[in-house]
């Protein structure tokens, strides 16, 4: 029943709030923010948690202040989520404004494939449009399975509508797809501030123990694409802003995976000056570093 019920609202959110006037779905979305953000559920705490870490000299009131505007920004992406179906490539082009973006036009230009990687930093999904609509640019990403299977298909159906190509997450044929899109010479984007597999490697993300996919790190590899860092934030505008950092660099010598562990950490410590910039707009209401995912702490909270 739960998942039923979910699955039913995400699609009512799909087919009702792109019919709103854009000022009303704004509004609607600030108000499911400070209603979730009163009632202090395990969301709410788990992303002040994190926000503790980023800006740890902060006190328990400016920790308040950042998870009410953290859950704004979180339901802003949804908001603009919903109706990005029904976005015009005008309102798509005036809706971002990235900085830096010649280390991604130049590395596509040359031929060799791009891999994207970005935290949950502002509206990965806009990004996403912008890059399909207002660059002529098409990628491959990966989805999470979720529960029920009816709302996993919904979030495919939704982003290959918007131009994007999704494989699932799970299952072994994930890499082989996005390092053939990469050998043609396509573009990759890849959220990776968080690793959902029991490959990921260990780095140092705000001065403790986190893990981060490998996989953007073993593509760059293999392929010989180019892995660049990319961070999104919000600036009080309808604008959202982003930047394409300078590429990471596969170290001359190593295993594979310590060659992928050193580019995985700076892909971290790019990742984590966008993230204390922004603290407002890192989307984390889960559990990341190894610390919080020790079984002795219990259930999610």
């Amino acid at each position: 029943m739960g998942e039923r019920l979910t699955d039913a609202l995400y699609g009512l959110g799909w087919s009702a709030v792109k019919k709103l006037p854009e000022p009303v779905a704004a509004g609607l979305g600030r108000r499911i923010a400070d209603t979730a953000w009163k009632r202090r559920g395990t969301g709410v705490l788990r992303l002040e948690a994190n926000l503790a870490r980023v800006v740890p000299d902060a006190s328990p009131a400016r920790l308040a202040e950042l998870s009410k505007a953290g859950m704004r920004s979180y339901m802003r992406y949804w908001m603009e989520s919903f109706r990005l179906p029904a976005w015009s490539v005008e309102r798509v082009k005036d809706a971002v404004e990235i900085k830096d973006l010649h280390h991604l036009t130049e590395g596509l230009a040359a031929g060799k494939g791009v891999v994207l990687a970005l935290p949950h930093l502002a509206n990965w999904d806009l990004a996403g449009v912008w890059s399909t609509r207002a660059l002529g640019v098409p990628f491959t990403t990966v989805a999470e399975r979720l529960k029920p299977e009816s709302l996993y298909d919904r979030f495919v159906a939704y982003r290959e509508s918007l131009g994007m190509e999704v494989v699932p997450h799970t299952g072994g044929a994930a890499f082989g797809t996005l390092a053939r899109r990469l050998r043609a010479g396509g573009l990759v984007c890849l959220v990776a501030d968080r690793d959902l597999s029991a490959s990921g490697v260990e780095v140092t993300f705000f001065g403790e123990t986190a893990r981060m996919p490998a996989g953007p790190a073993m593509l760059a590899q293999q392929t010989g694409a180019l892995l660049l860092p990319a961070t999104l934030w919000y600036d009080g505008t309808s604008v959202m802003k982003g930047r394409v950092h300078p590429p990471v660099d596969v170290p001359p010598t190593g295993t594979r995976r310590e060659k992928a562990t050193v580019m995985t950490q700076a892909l971290a410590d790019v990742f984590a000056a966008g993230i204390a910039d922004h603290p407002e707009d890192w989307h984390m209401l889960q559990r990341l570093w190894l610390a919080d995912l020790d079984p002795a702490k219990g259930p999610e909270a």
